[in-house]
Formats: structure tokens, C-alpha cells, sequence
């Protein structure tokens, strides 16, 4: 084959692994012929296969022109893998370092929408370090409730929870803290939920705002939580039911996310619409891509299809836009 050789990184560290392999697998599917694909699997344990051969980054990176990051989660998505590909000098797809570090930590993108004038709900950081018995009642006396405890950096809804009373929030609280070093808790927004992609530039703009999803959770789910996202139960709607102003108000403040945290070729952002305002919740640089996920469905919506948006999404990278 003497093709464009694309390493499609998948699998990885975090706990979103078997997504990730979801991703890639969508990605080698839908790869156009013009790309030849080189399927790079990482374990849960950081060994590196090609075609079920061990292998290591120096023997694979140095020879590919292109790698499609499809990891999710901590070290694919966090920047530490972008550093090892900037140090080979590979050009990749997705977010840099900087950004990719800014979107995964769930703090500082609040810190970021709050200077990008971008309605989020009032939020706290709790550290295990700094956790105690305590901790819990002083949140839920203190801090609106019900409320929504999550860890810091992660993906996929995972160990996400809603506290609704003393008891369920300091359950939440004792979750999240043995998964991570750090929780965000913050004010529960009900209303509905809501995504929104942006590619980097499509169709003659610098960054185009794809159609808004509308997500509607089973009703045995309070949010479109883990379980949920990848069995069929919801309904994902695109575009949405939302009125006029609503849809524009949401693609205004996801380009303004993706701007705000120097985000690159693709990103998608969660929203709640309420009675009170649009909220944004975060910001996804490494979107799930396999074909249950939101965004190739926001890309087939305006007639861009799949091996269209791979392709897209590669040439960028190639050219180290």
C-alpha cells in the first residue's frame, strides 16, 4: 500500500478504554482510500501493539505521517500523549498540549468560560488531601442543592453523580475522591440536555458550529449518564427541538469554548437549556466518534458524512493547521 500512513492511536490508560477502541475501529472503518491505516492498540497497562505485536512509541511513531488520536480520557486526551507526539514531530489530530490539558481538567474550562462571559453553574473543588467527615455536611449546608459530583478530569459520564440529601452526597463525594485526586461539585441545573460540535475550518469559516443535539435520557436516568450513552436508550435528536434563539445561543457559546481553551480541529460542548438560561457543563476535545456518538451524527445533519469529516479532520493535521 502506498497510501497516507495513519497510525490510529486507540485503547489507552483510562477508564474510557473500551470506547476509545470503539472510536478507532469507527475511524479504520470509514477511513478514506486514500489513507492507508495502521492500527495501534495500547493496553490498559501502556504496552503499545501493532497488529498484536508488542512494539514500542520509537519503533511506531518515526514512521507514520499522520497519527488520528483516538483515545479518550487520561494521557490520550490530558496532553501527555501530545507532548510524546510533538517530540517525534508527528503531526496528529485533535488539541495540543495546552488545550487538551485545559479541556480535560473540569475546573479550569469553569475558569475559562467564566472569562469568556460563558454561563456555567457555580461550582467548588473539593481535594481528597483536604477531604474529611466533615467535608459533606459543610457542602450541603453551605452550597445549593441537589447538586452534581463528578470528578475533575474523566469522560464519558463516568463516576458522575447527582446528591440529592446529606447521605447521597457524601457517598458521591467518597466515589469520586477514590477515582481521582479531584471532584468538582457543582449546583444541578434541571432542564434539557443538549450538545453541540465545532470543526475547525469547514466550509469557508474558521470554526463552524454544527447543529445542536437535543438528548432525552430514558426515564429510569436522571442525566445522561454512562450507562446510558452507548446502549440506545436515549433519544438523541438532530437538530434539537429548541427555538430559534436557543440553537443560536448554544453554537454561540460552544465556538466560544472552543476558542476560549485554544481547542483544534474538532470539539463538542454539554449544555442544560432551563427556565433560568442556557448553561454550558464542559468541553470534549476527543469527542466519541464510534457510530452510536454524537457528533458524526451532528456532521451527517448538514450532509458531511463520516469518511468527509475524517478526511477533513487529516488534512488539517497533515498541514499542521
Amino acid at each position: 500500500m502506498n497510501g497516507i500512513r495513519v497510525g490510529i492511536m486507540r485503547g489507552g490508560l483510562s477508564g474510557e478504554h473500551d470506547i476509545s477502541l470503539k472510536t478507532g475501529a469507527a475511524v479504520i472503518r470509514n477511513l478514506p482510500e486514500r489513507y492507508e491505516p495502521i492500527d495501534v492498540i495500547v493496553d490498559k497497562y501502556g504496552e503499545w501493539f501493532v497488529n498484536g505485536i508488542a512494539t514500542s512509541p520509537g519503533r511506531v511513531l518515526p514512521y507514520l505521517d499522520v497519527v488520528f488520536n483516538a483515545f479518550h480520557g487520561y494521557y490520550g486526551e490530558d496532553g501527555k500523549f501530545q507532548k510524546l507526539l510533538e517530540h517525534y514531530k508527528v503531526p496528529y489530530t485533535g488539541s495540543r498540549v495546552l488545550a487538551s490539558a485545559l479541556g480535560l481538567n473540569k475546573a479550569l474550562t469553569k475558569e475559562v468560560f467564566k472569562r469568556e462571559e460563558l454561563r456555567t453553574p457555580v461550582y467548588r473543588v473539593v481535594r481528597r488531601r483536604d477531604f474529611t467527615p466533615q467535608t459533606a455536611f459543610h457542602l450541603y449546608k453551605t452550597f445549593p442543592q441537589p447538586s452534581v459530583v463528578k470528578p475533575s478530569s474523566s469522560g464519558s459520564s463516568l463516576h458522575v453523580h447527582i446528591a440529592r440529601d446529606l447521605n447521597t452526597l457524601q457517598k458521591a463525594l467518597e466515589d469520586v475522591l477514590a477515582f481521582s485526586e479531584t471532584a468538582v461539585i457543582e449546583e444541578y441545573i434541571k432542564g434539557r440536555e443538549a450538545t453541540c460540535g465545532v470543526l475547525d475550518g469547514f466550509r469557508g469559516k474558521e470554526y463552524y458550529a454544527l447543529p445542536p443535539i437535543e438528548i432525552i435520557p430514558p426515564k429510569r436516568s436522571d442525566f445522561f449518564e454512562y450507562g446510558v450513552k452507548y446502549d440506545g436508550s436515549s433519544q438523541e435528536i438532530c437538530p434539537g427541538n429548541f427555538s430559534k434563539e436557543e440553537k443560536q445561543e448554544i453554537m454561540r457559546m460552544a465556538l466560544g469554548a472552543h476558542r476560549g481553551i485554544g481547542a483544534r480541529h474538532y470539539s463538542r460542548s454539554d449544555f442544560v437549556v432551563s427556565r433560568r438560561g442556557i448553561y454550558i457543563l464542559e468541553i470534549n476535545t476527543l469527542p466519541g466518534l464510534a457510530e452510536e456518538c454524537l457528533l458524526p451524527k451532528a456532521c451527517a445533519a448538514i450532509g458531511c458524512s463520516f469518511p468527509q469529516f475524517l478526511d477533513h479532520v487529516l488534512t488539517r493535521a497533515l498541514l499542521r493547521e
